[in-house]
């Protein structure tokens, strides 16, 4: 054996990016599965774009924040690109560049990979998914609630909970309008667009900090828990007044809401033209079917990009009280989107108007988890071939065939030579596998098999400490059957997976 020491790379993931291992990914595919049949149902096509694309088509789309979070880099030929930060500006690069082969209104649905340079920390990276779906080529208000009622949909099928039926309501799709606050502001002789843009920032913190804090960074600021000074907007008491007035409209309807912005804004054409938005947005989703709880008016809600134009929505999950201490519930934002009517008018002079929502797969995933949405499994496998010792490698092979040969997701035991039955056991047990499918000498000679459903095994086992007791129990969900009646068998033991 050489003694020569070798100089090892240390395995390390880059800052701000994530591995994900088997569980993860099974999780992960199970969820897009979800959403791409949602969108699919809606009439949503898939598209793709690539990560990277010309400096020049990202810059100024999302703000100064947003380009300071390039990823930027240079192409072979020396030309300055960048890695993408969301799918909406591709989708705009997209649709003046083939104009022509896309018929309007384009319904479309995109999943990939986005980078941003931001600094990381738990839960926040560098690169992250997202699952969007968007319809190009019309101002109808419909189209927003098209994109609202099928994010419903998307958490329906996910397994969430909404009030109408159960009490509670896991998710809501919290809607509000850029132009409806336009009006706010308007009313309130704020012009300058970096003061709108700020004053916006901090009314899109409210549910988050409360307003008593929000009042503060409307005045002078305020210094936080971490004793971190944040910059005031500076505006006098009667504007502060007049804008938490607004925020603070809290109406059991949609309907009901409407009315109030219209009681708290001046008449003038930009607040007639939000309202009718509003109130045509809240008639589609009733005849949609998306329920008060499920997608009410929030005034506060103002979204972070610089190109929204007219509705606006923020898709939010309840997690449970014993997931944030003594925190009683938490709002977690996991969709982002809003109606974009002027961002294509950078490529081309033909107007596209456009609205659309972005799913934040990462976050949505991790929090599904914590929420137990959905049942968690480690394997693609239904059923395992386990075989006793004197059982030639063949038999075994010839049973996995015949399973995946008539539609059941299989593989055989093939791990050293020697193991035992008990260890086999183990190894389809930690993976989740549902149906362990044992061939033994006499199940060879007799040409049977003895199925046993792991999953009943172990749900009979719990809460038992007595060691004969468990022993005995761990002949639950097991039979012997002949192998003609194996496919039937274990399809009525799977049941509905």
């Amino acid at each position: 054996m050489s003694n020569v020491r070798r100089n090892y790379i240390k395995p390390l993931t880059l800052k701000g990016f994530c591995d994900h291992l088997p569980e993860d990914m099974l999780f992960r595919n199970r969820v897009v599965d979800t959403i791409r049949s949602v969108y699919e149902w809606y009439g949503f096509l898939p598209i793709d774009t690539p990560t990277l694309e010309y400096l020049v088509t990202l810059l100024g789309t999302g703000g100064e924040e947003t380009n300071k979070q390039i990823f930027r880099l240079e192409s072979p030929e020396g030309e300055p690109v960048g890695l993408r930060f969301d799918l909406t500006v591709p989708f705009a690069r997209i649709l003046a560049q083939y104009k022509n082969e896309l018929r309007l209104p384009f319904r479309r649905y995109h999943i990939g990979p986005v980078f941003r340079a931001d600094k990381p920390g738990p839960n926040r990276f560098r690169q992250f998914t997202q699952f969007d779906i968007d319809i190009a080529g019309t101002e109808s208000v419909v189209a927003d609630a098209e994109i609202i009622s099928a994010m419903c949909n998307v958490f329906r099928k996910l397994g969430l909970r909404r009030k109408e039926f159960e009490g509670v309501c896991d998710y809501q799709m919290l809607v509000n309008s850029r132009r409806l606050l336009d009006a706010l502001l308007y009313a309130c002789d704020v012009h300058d667009a970096e003061k709108k843009k700020h004053i916006l920032s901090i009314l899109d913190k409210r549910v988050k900090v409360g307003s008593d804090n929000v009042e503060k960074e409307l005045g002078e600021g305020r210094v936080d828990q971490s004793g971190d000074v944040i910059r005031g907007a500076g505006q006098d008491a009667r504007t502060i007044a007049k804008i938490s007035e607004f925020c603070a409209i809290d109406e059991s309807t949609r309907e009901l809401s409407v009315r109030k912005y219209e009681a708290c804004l001046p008449q003038n054409d930009l607040t007639k033209k939000a309202l009718s938005e509003m109130r045509t947005l809240s008639d589609a989703l009733d005849a949609l079917g998306v329920s008060e709880s499920e997608a009410p008016f929030l005034p506060s809600l103002s979204r972070g990009l610089d190109y929204y134009t007219g509705p606006i929505f923020e898709g939010v999950l309840s997690l449970p009280s014993d997931e944030n201490s003594d925190i009683e519930e938490k709002s977690v934002a996991v969709v982002g989107g809003g109606r974009y009517d002027d961002l294509v008018d950078r490529f081309t002079e033909d107007s596209i108007p456009a609205t659309g929502a972005s799913i934040g797969l990462d976050r949505l995933l991790n929090n599904l988890k914590k929420m137990k949405a959905l049942r968690l499994s480690g394997t693609t496998t239904k059923a395992i071939v386990i075989t006793m010792k004197g059982v030639a490698d063949v038999e075994r092979i010839r049973l996995a065939k015949t399973l995946r040969d008539n539609g059941v997701a299989a593989e055989m035991y093939i791990g050293r030579s020697g193991v035992t039955m008990s260890e086999q056991m183990s190894y389809a047990n930690e993976r989740g596998v549902h149906i362990a499918v044992i061939l033994g000498p006499d199940e060879v000679q007799n040409n049977t098999v003895s199925l046993k459903d792991l999953s009943a095994g172990k749900v009979s086992r719990e809460g038992i400490a007595d060691r004969e007791e468990y022993r005995k129990h761990g002949k639950t969900g097991q039979t012997t059957v002949p192998q003609s009646q194996m496919l039937e068998t274990i399809t009525k033991m799977i049941g509905g997976e």
